[in-house]
């Protein structure tokens, strides 16, 4: 687990934009009961979140077409919730960060670490609005 001051900061690069935390697996599961479109991100401490995931992530969502509901879990620190958000993204093995698109409950959308690693926030933005374009 890491302590909460040094995860403050990573939390609110998602959390400033809209993105609601999510501490439980119940917490994961109703998130991805609703209806419409739901968008995970399993946030980390890892550079590749910092430069990439979370930016990718918060600039997508300024696309027109987006996820009715945006959530995150924490690597590292909500354990219940990222090993629940983590079932519900079978058969994709776990890795962190990633970013999930669900609609209606199904996955629709990933990107896995190895898809975010390496590129910039633009590229991992587009992949998502692309993603939103077709299934928002």
């Amino acid at each position: 687990m890491y302590p909460a001051e040094l995860v403050k900061p990573m939390r609110e690069d998602l959390t400033k934009v809209g993105f609601e935390e999510l501490h439980t697996a119940q917490a994961v599961d109703n998130a991805l009961a609703k209806e419409g479109t739901t968008l995970v991100v399993i946030n980390s401490v890892c550079g590749c979140a910092a430069a990439n995931a979370r930016p990718g992530a918060s600039m997508s969502i300024q696309n027109a077409k987006h996820p009715n509901n945006l959530v995150t879990v924490f690597a590292g620190v909500d354990k219940e919730a990222v090993d629940k958000a983590r079932e519900h993204m079978v058969p994709f093995p776990p890795s962190s960060p990633c970013i999930a698109l669900f609609k209606d409950g199904e996955l629709v959308h990933m990107l896995e670490r190895h898809h975010i690693e390496g590129r910039p926030a633009e590229v991992i933005a587009a992949n998502l609005v692309d993603a939103f374009n077709t299934h928002c």
